[in-house]
């Protein structure tokens, strides 16, 4: 897995899907581990799902490179569990993934260019 330069997220470098799902899953709002877990199985219709190991791993990692931070706000209605940590992601996070998605699209449109997408296949 390449390393993302400290200096912000690189265009040709693509993030870790793991990564990208959990920056897509804070990008409207914080949310704790449980719940980005649910919000991407929820957004893939049940395609995609991460276990806590692979989540907490992409969190740590995530962390220290300043994609995302740990929120130190709790949820005021009183239904919190005091052992979650909420996350949020930060202006470098949606940078990063702002930049996978555009790489994504140039992908999608060359796809579409070699009629691999958009319409069926002639039998």
């Amino acid at each position: 897995m390449p390393n993302r330069p400290a200096a912000g997220p690189r265009p040709d470098i693509p993030l870790p899907a793991s990564e990208f799902q959990i920056l897509l899953a804070l990008a409207d709002g914080e949310r704790h581990g449980y719940a980005i877990m649910q919000e991407i199985e929820r957004r893939s219709a049940g395609a995609v799902r991460l276990g806590p190991g692979t989540l907490y791993g992409s969190i740590k990692r995530m962390l220290a490179a300043g994609l995302i931070h740990e929120s130190e706000e709790r949820p005021a209605d009183g239904r919190d569990d005091e052992r979650r940590r909420y996350y949020r992601i930060t202006t470098l996070g949606r940078r990063a993934a702002t930049a996978e998605a555009r790489r994504m699209e140039r992908l999608v449109t060359a796809a579409r260019a070699k009629r691999l997408l958009g319409r069926p296949e002639p039998a």
